[in-house]
């Protein structure tokens, strides 16, 4: 009974391993799926903000 039982949980821990390699898949997809010129207009975006002050997280040096 007891080997039953393992062959049970070995048998879910494939399909975890293989769901959370779907998950991975599709989120490398949707990353791969921005052009370049989207990628450059994000970075600039965020390093606008960054040169900004804005409260959260920003870090300005006196020095």
């Amino acid at each position: 009974m007891k080997a039953k039982w393992w062959k049970v949980l070995g048998l879910a821990g494939v399909v975890g391993v293989a769901a959370t390699g779907v998950v991975v898949a599709r989120a490398e997809r949707k990353r791969r799926a921005y052009t370049p010129e989207q990628i450059r207009a994000k970075l600039q975006e965020r390093h606008a903000v960054a040169q900004g002050g804005t409260s959260r997280g920003s870090r300005t040096s006196d020095t």
